[in-house]
């Protein structure tokens, strides 16, 4: 399969889009790649905005991004609640700075502008968070997906089909 022997984590939290979360971990998954669901550490099972839950299979503080060759941050209203955690922050960060992929859609750039990793970036995301992206340094497009080196974003659910092709892709380029 395409992407054997890919791990990426999934951040999962409170109000997490249901699909925005469930699209990419099915696809990584359907096209090779083992998944793992991260959490902030505050449950080990986190309801979407409409009640489906997701299991943890690990939290934030027990990983390290030398661990898995991608972060998807998925969006809805999650993102506000995982930028509060720095575990969460060290992760993402210390994944942007080994050059791992890392995929956010909808509100999730609010995680990457928390990590402080948006500054000269080239992203997109839901327009509702626009100035909190342009006022990080980044300039905001809007497009179904951007990739900006190891940065994949895109703006909503319509969106993920084109999400889930440039995640795989650029996890099969790696």
């Amino acid at each position: 399969m395409l992407l054997t022997g890919k791990r990426i984590a999934i951040l999962a939290e409170a109000n997490y889009e249901d699909l925005e979360l469930w699209y990419p971990l099915l696809r990584l998954r359907e096209a090779g790649a083992e998944t793992f669901v991260v959490g902030t550490g505050s449950a080990g099972s986190y309801p979407s905005k409409h009640g489906y839950p997701v299991k943890v299979d690990a939290e934030a503080d027990t990983v390290s991004a030398s661990q898995f060759d991608a972060i998807i941050v998925p969006g809805g209203y999650a993102p506000d609640r995982m930028r509060r955690y720095s575990s969460v922050l060290n992760l993402v960060r210390e994944a942007h700075e080994q050059g791992k992929i890392i995929g956010a859609i909808c509100h999730a750039p609010w995680v990457l502008i928390s990590a402080q990793i948006l500054k000269g970036k080239t992203i997109t995301c839901v327009k509702a968070i626009k100035d909190d992206v342009v006022n990080a340094g980044a300039t905001f497009v809007d497009r179904e997906v951007v990739r900006d080196g190891n940065l994949i974003t895109s703006r909503t659910p319509d969106d993920l089909p084109a999400f889930g092709a440039a995640l795989v892709s650029a996890l099969s380029e790696a």
